[in-house]
């Protein structure tokens, strides 16, 4: 009987993971599923490209392993048993004897007020596509505040003021925007930024978030029609949910 190999996530790890397995392993000996949410390959980090509105080479998983002996299922994780060895698929069950969990990281609110229930971000392919819908349908003037200083905001706003010359974009971040970089790179970054026409909030601590802009620690509020969230990743909640253990 083959060892059954399975791999959840078909990110940069996930894809990769399987890849080399495939390439390593005889097809005889092994059987190699890999399960994703999307039938493309998705690069996450183009998605604020995809969010102002290019459109990305679409690169479907079942052609980029044909001929290698994986086994492409789009197909939704809702659920690991680690006791029994499988997955649930949403209805279907898929055994496996050895996992690979790839499933990555989804964003993180940090429980402020209102971020859940307010904002867009670019953390997947379909978060883009709705951001991206709800910019094209702005007005010239609109304001556009995107939370979040490091390097997801940066190109996130960027890549907004470039798209969408017309609106009005903002970016608020707890400490200074692109804080982490060096003085030389700060000046750059502050130069695009403002060439761009971006607004910078910094030691702006976001503590709520309504259909009509933020609130800062401060009290004070930043007016927009569209806020984008991008403060952080959390873990993914199926990973969140099951004990998984872990050999090298």
């Amino acid at each position: 009987m083959k060892h059954r190999i399975v791999v959840l996530g078909a990110g940069y790890a996930g894809a990769n993971a399987a890849g080399r397995l495939a390439r390593r392993l005889h097809r005889d000996d092994v059987e190699i599923t890999l399960v994703n949410g999307d039938a493309e390959f998705v690069e996450r980090v183009r998605l604020h490209q995809l969010a102002g509105g290019q459109d990305l080479k679409p690169r479907p998983l079942r052609d980029l392993y044909a001929g290698t002996g994986v086994q492409v299922r789009t197909a939704r994780v809702t659920a690991v048993d680690v006791e029994a060895k499988t997955v649930d698929l949403g209805g279907e069950t898929l055994a496996y004897d050895t996992l690979v969990y790839a499933l990555g990281s989804v964003i993180a609110d940090h429980g402020v007020p209102g971020a859940a229930e307010h904002t867009h971000n670019v953390a997947g392919k379909q978060a883009a596509l709705r951001l991206r819908a709800r910019l094209s349908r702005l007005t010239p003037g609109a304001t556009v505040l995107v939370v979040g200083g490091g390097l997801t905001g940066i190109e996130a706003a960027t890549e907004i003021a470039e798209a969408h010359p017309g609106l009005k974009v903002a970016i608020a971040a707890r400490g200074r925007v692109g804080d982490w970089l060096s003085d030389k790179a700060q000046r750059h970054l502050r130069g695009a930024l403002d060439r761009l026409g971006i607004t910078v909030h910094d030691h702006a601590d976001i503590t709520r978030v309504d259909a009509d802009g933020a609130l800062t620690g401060t009290g004070a509020k930043i007016p927009a029609q569209v806020t984008v969230w991008t403060a952080g990743f959390t873990v993914h909640p199926i990973a969140a949910a099951t004990t998984l253990q872990v050999s090298d």
